[in-house]
């Protein structure tokens, strides 16, 4: 079945599960030509179908880093968190602006959560240089904003992203390496939710 048929399956399903049917098989071809209309599925409002045009996009990788970007939506705030989780996903530092700023002030919870996980991910070789000690210092600043979140969700994806960072800054950057593991510290005996209190406990765990 050629790529072009499996996007007109999902144009024209007329159902829900017909829809996810269509872009799973859509997403396991795993061609660029995909993009559009995998970026498009995540402004239905089929949480199945989305969560398999993530998949797809991810699996992509950095083809569909410019295309998701282009097209994040402002408005639609369960196809921005989709969108979001694809460049969470894929960790291509070129989605690291738009996962700062969804992280530290989107409206959407499900955005910010989405975005401080990926902060997370970022592949950081990918990046000149020279750009990265002040990316990864903004970095740290939004991920510590994100421990302080009035949603617990958000403060456990928040602590995810520190683990994270954390990893990368290991050998490059001791200082902020072990800031984030004093903030670790204080979530583990200061945040109200056991499960962000015993994430965080894992957390420094795997740093030690």
């Amino acid at each position: 079945m050629t790529v072009q048929t499996l996007i007109q399956a999902v144009e024209k399903a007329e159902s829900a599960n017909a829809l996810l049917d269509a872009v799973s098989a859509l997403a396991e071809a795993n061609s660029i030509e995909s993009i559009p209309t995998l970026i498009n599925v995540l402004g239905y409002n089929n949480p199945g179908a989305a969560v398999a045009a993530v998949d797809g996009l991810t699996q992509l990788g950095e083809p569909a880093v410019i295309p998701l970007l282009e097209q994040l939506d402002g408005y639609n705030y369960g196809a921005r968190a989709w969108a979001v989780r694809a460049l969470s996903g894929i960790g291509d530092p070129r989605g690291l602006e738009v996962l700062l700023e969804s992280a530290g002030s989107d409206f959407a919870l499900s955005v910010r959560r989405a975005a401080a996980r990926g902060l997370g991910m970022i592949q950081w070789d990918k990046l000149p240089p020279e750009q990265i000690p002040d990316a990864q210092f903004k970095t740290l600043m939004i991920l510590q904003k994100t421990s302080q979140d009035p949603e617990w969700i958000v403060r456990y994806a928040g602590v995810f992203g520190l683990q994270g960072l954390a990893i990368a800054l290991h050998e490059t950057q001791p200082e902020w390496f072990a800031k984030i593991k004093e903030q670790l510290e204080y979530i583990v005996n200061n945040d109200e939710t056991t499960s962000v209190r015993a994430r965080a406990k894992w957390a420094i765990q795997e740093l030690e």
